[in-house]
């Protein structure tokens, strides 16, 4: 129990999940530990190890990991936290999504140790019939207890009949599988408690559910997003890790550490006490952080080389030795902004041509702030564009 509740947010009720552990503990029979996946979302990030991190302490204890891929569900669309109807997914992406899922699930879930399954299995045998029958247990008056449908229908924004049976749909997974405790972001609580009711519906015993934090981004202020730019992914390069893992506010360098890393609880309380000691600069237990995160996901010899690379782009102020090269034909001049987007440093010249205004574009040393200006290639040439991207244009 000290290690489930670790960073969690609630456990309801914590005295079932107790009994179920018991239980487990005198069958010799493991718990059914469920987890959805987002089938819309393939790209994993430090948000989503929050939830799997804890999944993985059941698997460690010696429980039966099961992921469930909503590529049914995903058709209708997660309607939590949002202001209006999300659209919907085909099967197919779903399918693909899925899949993608659990390749970047596994670098923190034990492989060996989990039963992935996709939810149309039991929801696409489903007669209109067994939908009516389902939708008859439970009221609009519950659907509407919850937060974001009712400042929707407040607001007058639509909401579509099809959303109130995502969460009815999300509760069969539960039923189906036998769910004995359900993971899942705060923001998934209310979905997660119709599981419970529909369980008990179907004469089934109710799970635990068990809430975890959500994980604000490197912002300090959203939710960790790929689409608000502000996440660190557990597949992005060392570098990208470690620099991005800086760049977090420092009232947040605690939570990462409960939330995202494996950290003994008693280096936990050191590392609190630290921070809250003036004399202590943050920025030294950050670069722990970032060394430990990119530790994780890749190792500790390359966390120390991104260390190492870090202080010779940010302090020492040097160009790193392994950096792309490119040959461009030797020209008396090439324009900034169409130089960046030729060398796909940019995606488009509007984003190169802001990199250029906001001072984020470098040649050999010197700062470009004209996006007009005309750039020779003469001789080997050093172009960086933003804080970590460089390049070697050599000509030919």
């Amino acid at each position: 129990m000290d290690v489930i509740r670790r960073g969690t947010s609630e456990i309801i009720p914590e005295e079932d999940l107790a009994r179920k552990i018991e239980k487990a503990v005198r069958t010799n029979i493991p718990m059914n530990v469920k987890l959805g996946c987002d089938p819309s979302r393939p790209d994993l990030h430090l948000g989503h190890s929050v939830v799997l991190r804890k999944l993985r302490q059941f698997q460690d204890l010696g429980h039966q990991a099961i992921l469930i891929v909503g590529d049914f569900t995903g058709m209708i669309g997660d309607p939590s936290g949002k202001s209006k109807t999300r659209p919907s997914l085909t099967l197919e992406d779903t399918r693909k999504n899925g899949q993608s899922y659990f390749e970047q699930a596994v670098t923190i879930l034990d492989a060996a140790k989990i039963r992935m399954v996709y939810n149309s299995e039991w929801l696409g045998a489903m007669s209109f019939a067994d939908v009516i029958k389902l939708a008859s247990k439970y009221t609009v008056a519950r659907m509407l207890e919850r937060d974001d449908f009712t400042n929707r229908y407040r607001a007058g924004e639509p909401i579509s009949v099809h959303e109130f049976l995502y969460p009815l749909a999300q509760a069969m997974d539960s039923v189906a599988i036998n769910s004995d405790v359900e993971l899942g972001g705060t923001d998934q609580k209310f979905n997660l408690l119709v599981g419970r009711d529909i369980q008990r519906e179907f004469g089934k015993e109710p799970q635990v559910i068990l809430t975890m934090p959500i994980l604000p981004g490197t912002d300090g202020v959203e939710k960790m997003s790929k689409s608000l730019d502000n996440y660190i992914g557990i597949s992005d390069s060392p570098k990208d890790i470690y620099g991005k893992t800086l760049s977090i506010p420092d009232k947040l360098i605690y939570d990462y550490f409960v939330l995202a890393t494996s950290i003994p609880n008693d280096e936990l309380t050191e590392i609190k006490q630290r921070l809250a000691d003036p004399t202590v600069n943050p920025r030294d237990i950050k670069r722990r952080l970032a060394r430990t995160l990119v530790g994780m996901y890749h190792t500790q010899e390359i966390a120390q080389h991104a260390e190492n690379e870090f202080d010779t782009i940010f302090i020492k102020k040097d160009v790193p030795d392994d950096i792309p090269e490119i040959q461009l034909a030797r020209t008396d001049g090439v324009n900034i902004v169409q130089l960046i987007v030729d060398t796909a440093l940019a995606e488009s010249k509007s984003e190169a041509r802001r990199l250029v205004e906001q001072g984020g574009v470098s040649v050999n040393g010197d700062k470009i702030a004209d996006p007009k200006a005309l750039v020779p290639i003469l001789d080997t040439t050093i172009l960086k564009v933003g804080k970590r991207k460089f390049l070697k244009i050599i000509p030919i």
